[in-house]
């Protein structure tokens, strides 16, 4: 059996941002990526998604996005500058590479892969983040619906709705974007429990993550204060508030029932609906864990403090929402996390 010093499972941002820590903490680390390129969940992400803070605050530690730095950069520019931070990281990348379990194993561990490979690592960093488990809320009826139902990870273009009648469950940047685009060619609904709340994308004339950065926000521990990731509002440049105020598409309370193809309303008033999309938000995707005792919660979500397990003092998380800060799953914050849960791992080994 191979041993290595540090496996990081996932080789997304998240990843690769653990990667480079470790490298300069002078460990090994061996990434493992289930999918054929190291880019995460970008590839996925539907088409025309684009990012709601400038490249100037969308980079990697040790590489700057480049380019104009006050674009807001598509996902495809993000996919490509992630494989560029892959090919100049001087760190043992394997693709193909899916981790199924992770066991004990000594003072380190054991990981299984598909297809029957095996390593043992003496620490683990989780970099699997929290958008490969999408969340499918247990709506009433929802089971029954005879339409085409999916999640907005599911989502790529707006074509196959055209002229449908469509519900976006969810009040979130995502629900709120897709809503907005399948209004252009389809007639749609954003079914939500609460309003959607809005947040200007450039305050005083500066983009959000400017003041966000000045302030301190950004970088503050607010996590360790969350027992679950908060709501955030919708990052807005006018364009998606005009476009709910002019009804394209209509906001409404969440339907109460589903029954086949029909939705009932809060109201009473029941239709029937071609199609549903749940923009409701992803759980982490930790089960590879499980083997692991107290790992994780009887949720499946993570014990940890700060990324740190509470359970195994050389198992880190990196790339949870909210895991220290409000910006711990996005490209400007998580090389923070990564390289504070590189320092605890190498000073966990070096005490060996």
């Amino acid at each position: 059996m191979e041993h290595i010093d540090v496996a990081v499972i996932g080789g997304g941002q998240s990843g690769l941002a653990a990667a480079h820590s470790l490298l300069r903490e002078g460990l090994r680390p061996v990434v493992l990526e289930a999918s054929g390129q190291a880019a995460g969940s970008w590839p996925h992400y539907y088409d025309s998604l684009t990012l709601f803070s400038p490249a100037r605050y969308s980079s990697l530690p040790g590489l700057a996005f480049g380019g104009d730095l006050g674009r807001y950069p598509h996902r495809d520019e993000v996919v490509a500058y992630l494989l560029r931070y892959a090919e100049r990281l001087d760190a043992d990348i394997r693709t193909g590479r899916r981790v199924t379990a992770v066991r004990r194993a000594g003072e380190g561990f054991a990981l299984d892969l598909d297809g029957g490979q095996a390593l043992n690592a003496r620490a683990v960093v989780t970099a699997t983040g929290g958008f490969g488990r999408p969340n499918r809320p247990a709506l009433p009826g929802l089971d029954t619906f005879t339409g085409t139902l999916l999640h907005v990870a599911q989502y790529r273009t707006p074509a196959p709705f055209a002229g449908r009648r469509v519900v976006v469950v969810g009040a979130g940047n995502s629900a709120v974007q897709v809503a907005v685009e399948l209004a252009e060619v389809s007639r749609v609904s954003l079914a939500s429990r609460a309003p959607v709340r809005w947040f200007p994308q450039r305050p005083l004339g500066r983009d959000l993550h400017f003041w966000l950065t000045v302030t301190g926000l950004d970088s503050a521990p607010l996590g360790r204060f969350r027992r679950r990731p908060a709501t955030m509002a919708v990052i807005d440049d006018g364009r998606y508030r005009a476009a709910l105020a002019a009804g394209r598409p209509d906001r409404r309370p969440m339907f109460t029932r589903v029954d086949g193809p029909v939705v009932t309303w809060a109201d009473g008033a029941a239709e029937e609906v071609d199609a549903i999309i749940l923009a409701t938000g992803y759980q982490p995707d930790l089960g590879y864990l499980a083997p692991l005792p107290g790992a994780l919660d009887g949720a499946g979500r993570p014990r940890h403090r700060d990324g740190a397990s509470l359970a195994h003092p050389r198992l880190a998380h990196v790339g949870l929402e909210w895991q220290r800060s409000l910006s711990s799953a996005s490209l400007r914050g998580v090389g923070r996390d990564a390289a504070r849960a590189a320092r605890r791992i190498a000073r966990q080994l070096r005490a060996r």
